[in-house]
């Protein structure tokens, strides 16, 4: 038996909030525009097995092997307040030295100042925040072309 083949895409991390069917489907399209850049995506809900109080740990070994595995970590930044899991995962990827793009397409301001979009913690450890799912393709293909 052959073993089967390794990837020779890079791999991102697609973090975000995923509470709801509305932040589940925004961040399923964000994973598809992510796979069609080239990479092969870790997505927590799809590859991790259905949250239970026995499994916990489990899950949340998932998700930072995933981010100790990637290349990229893709995150959505949306709402009134930053997803505090999150922000964990942008935080762990920034402490690992990931290369990490922050999404933020909500029109509201957070901040009085109009150049902190985000937390400051946050905005100042992202390589890049782009405001749209256009930027973010371009920032992709960018990361890409540069590798």
């Amino acid at each position: 038996m052959g073993d089967s083949p390794v990837s020779t895409k890079p791999y991102a991390y697609i973090a975000g909030p995923l509470f709801d069917e509305g932040e589940r489907w925004f961040i399923e399209k964000v994973d598809r525009l992510v796979a069609e850049n080239g990479f092969e995506t870790f997505l927590p809900h799809r590859d991790n097995p259905p949250k239970t109080h026995e499994n916990v740990r489990e899950i949340f070994l998932n998700d930072k092997g995933g981010i100790d595995r990637c290349d990229v970590v893709v995150a959505n930044l949306n709402g009134i307040m930053t997803d505090d899991g999150t922000a964990w995962e942008m935080g762990y990827a920034y402490a690992k030295g990931k290369h990490t793009i922050g999404l933020f397409t909500d029109w509201r301001a957070r901040f009085p100042a109009p150049d902190e979009v985000v937390n400051l913690m946050m905005q100042c450890s992202m390589n890049l925040l782009v405001r749209s799912l256009d930027e973010l393709d371009a920032a992709l293909k960018s990361w890409m072309a540069g590798r």
